[in-house]
């Protein structure tokens, strides 16, 4: 028989819940985290002194509460002095932040995205966390970097095997960025950008609380990522959530994957564009001009959106029933899109959703906006040290 978990393994189990549910909820008394993990006192003050002591969390007395006896200590990670870098990849532009622990972005940039191999687009990435190194304290500690990338990211080492609109192929964009800044960042981790927006939302955004979400992410192209059961979903070797090529249409266009009627050919940026007879401009700007002139009564711009949202609509019913979701979270250029379509997008989910899946489904926006790559990218890096805070 296999023995119990060890006195130590225990305590560390421990020492790594509360630290992520301080990472998550933000400054917490003692009594509530008492009350929250089912720990007693005394192990609460022991755990929160051995995090403190290595810089994870700082300790101090709650402000004027107006109860009677002594307060409760109020436990708050430690945003200013641990940190993850954090960059998103997207077709047209780079991000970069550097991102405090609880979740908090101290310092963000951005540039054009240059073309080319990874390579070229690791540099900006460097320069940037390069810049933002120069101002941080002396005593600050760095835990590694995340990357969110538009594309299949190979699960076990960041390897990117396909961004067809970024024109990458077997990329190793985690590794060509750590080789570059090996001093600042002793690790880097890569994921996909739809699946580190749905960990950010379920994290600290719009999902909070709802264990099963699939989070929509569209530009050129489409992704999803998946959350069920509170886990995410991403496949034997980290490429699961790629509904945009899910086929919908089998006559319809060809898909940059080789397909062709993949459902990102009817809802991604060039489809509406292309029905909106716009199709010369690319972009977040090019597509809400056209959710723009729909609303003010173009009537092209209306059949477009009518269009691309009973597309979307169709493939959300079929995610919902194969899924069954709580919440459809609508982000990326899909989230002007869906707040122009509504109706359209619920009308189908009606008609061809299941009863029993489709009664409880909410349709959503990203609480986080924009900043939900960065910071599902954050989380990605934090991982390691929010399992093991000691190791």
């Amino acid at each position: 028989m296999r023995a119990g978990p060890s006195q130590e393994e225990i305590r560390r189990q421990n020492l790594g819940a509360l630290l992520r549910f301080v990472h998550v909820r933000g400054s917490i008394s003692r009594a509530e985290l008492t009350s929250e993990l089912g720990l007693n006192r005394s192990t609460i003050g022991a755990l929160t002194a051995d995090l403190a002591a290595v810089g994870l969390v700082s300790e101090e007395a709650p402000r004027e509460t107006g109860r009677a006896g002594r307060p409760s200590l109020v436990v708050r990670p430690s945003s200013d002095l641990v940190y993850a870098y954090a960059a998103s990849v997207e077709v047209d532009r780079i991000r970069v932040a550097r991102v405090g622990l609880g979740g908090v972005i101290l310092d963000q940039r951005e540039a054009p995205r240059p073309h080319g191999e990874a390579i070229e687009a690791v540099r900006p990435v460097a320069e940037f966390v390069a810049q933002m190194a120069e101002s941080v304290k002396p005593q600050a500690r760095c835990i590694g970097a995340g990357i969110a990338v538009c594309g299949l990211v190979r699960r076990e080492d960041g390897l990117v095997r396909l961004g067809p609109h970024l024109g990458w192929l077997d990329e190793p964009l985690g590794h060509a960025l750590q080789d570059r800044l090996p001093d600042l960042l002793p690790q880097v981790a890569v994921g996909n950008v739809a699946d580190l927006c749905a960990l950010a939302e379920h994290t600290r955004g719009v999902a909070v609380g709802c264990d099963n979400i699939i989070y929509m992410y569209g530009d050129v192209g489409v992704g999803a990522g998946i959350i069920a059961g509170g886990r995410r979903v991403t496949g034997h070797g980290g490429y699961g959530g790629e509904v945009g090529h899910m086929v919908v249409n089998p006559h319809g266009r060809p898909c940059g994957c080789g397909s062709r009627g993949c459902w990102e050919t009817e809802i991604g940026e060039q489809a509406l564009l292309r029905a909106a007879g716009r199709d010369t401009a690319l972009g977040s700007e090019a597509v809400l001009a056209v959710v723009e002139a729909a609303a003010r009564g173009d009537a092209t711009a209306q059949v477009a959106v009518r269009q691309v949202g009973d597309w979307l609509g169709f493939g959300v019913a079929n995610l919902v029933n194969i899924f069954n979701p709580e919440l459809v979270i609508f982000g990326g250029t899909l989230r002007d899109v869906y707040l122009a379509s509504a109706a359209q997008v619920r009308s189908r989910l009606n008609s061809i959703g299941l009863p029993a899946t489709r009664e409880h489904v909410r349709l959503r926006t990203p609480k986080l906006g924009g900043d939900a790559a960065l910071l599902g990218a954050a989380e990605l890096a934090f991982e390691q040290l929010l399992a093991d805070p000691l190791g």
